[in-house]
């Protein structure tokens, strides 16, 4: 039976994900290690070939919209991975926002000891916005440092059709990133299909002109449980067509509507 590994490897289709973002850094430990527990439970249940791991950024910096809820700094997706969740045999895609740190800082990070067999996974997150005046190491410099001192981190980037929608070079953003190193790419959530369906067909035929086997792209489906979290995703720059979220906000049931839809 193929591992997470071996697809990415063989860039095959139908890899299946389950994704969590850690709790809050204020959670008593108590209640830390009861929601670690439920959710190994629920992950072994579902058996994906792996477990992604957020790494939440403010993202404030992205736009001059008030945040619709404040932002909460969580347990590190890394020490939540492999302390908390140290038990749970699934291959855990830790996320990492890079803009933070500074390079030496990361390349700790990156030579980070492991058990002796231990394969990491990661995705790298760059600053929320270009305009970014705090961003103390940019994604670039980021995936030259995993390169010269974690050749071995199986890395993956993320893709946003929306910005696609915008700039049509979505698609060439993603080649840049498999190019320095990304053997997988991970959707921002997914609403609009029409505008992942146009990023993923520049996508295609970009590489059928390279006459090579594209990466696997992971799409992300994420359910909206209310009127108030819809628009706490659209304030995250997730596009929601116009039918679509008049049948969520308009539905007696947000959470299941969504999940249907």
């Amino acid at each position: 039976m193929k591992t997470l590994f071996d697809k990415i490897a063989d860039r095959d289709e139908g890899i299946l994900l389950y994704g969590i973002a850690p709790p809050k850094l204020t959670t008593e430990q108590a209640a830390l290690q009861a929601i670690a527990r439920a959710q190994t439970e629920r992950v072994r249940d579902l058996a994906p070939d792996g477990l992604i791991i957020y790494d939440l950024q403010d993202e404030s910096e992205r736009t001059t919209e008030p945040r619709p809820f404040p932002f909460l700094p969580t347990v590190s997706p890394e020490r939540y991975a492999d302390i908390e969740l140290g038990a749970l045999d699934v291959p855990k895609i830790v996320y990492r926002a890079v803009s933070g740190s500074l390079p030496a800082a990361f390349v700790e990070w990156l030579t980070a000891t492991q058990a002796p067999g231990y394969r990491r996974l990661s995705v790298l997150v760059g600053a929320p916005s270009s305009r970014s005046t705090t961003a103390r190491l940019k994604l670039r410099d980021a995936y030259t440092l995993t390169r010269r001192h974690a050749p071995d981190l199986v890395l993956g980037g993320i893709a946003i059709a929306e910005r696609h929608g915008r700039t049509l070079d979505e698609h060439r953003r993603m080649l840049y990133k498999i190019e320095r190193g990304c053997r997988f790419l991970v959707t921002q959530a997914v609403y609009d299909a029409g505008s992942t369906k146009s990023l993923l067909s520049d996508y295609a035929l970009a590489f059928a002109e390279r006459d090579d086997a594209p990466v696997p792209i992971i799409m992300t489906l994420a359910p909206c449980g209310s009127a108030r979290t819809l628009e706490f995703m659209k304030w995250l720059g997730i596009s929601f067509p116009r039918w679509l979220e008049n049948e969520l906000r308009h539905s007696a049931d947000t959470l299941k509507r969504s999940i249907d839809l």
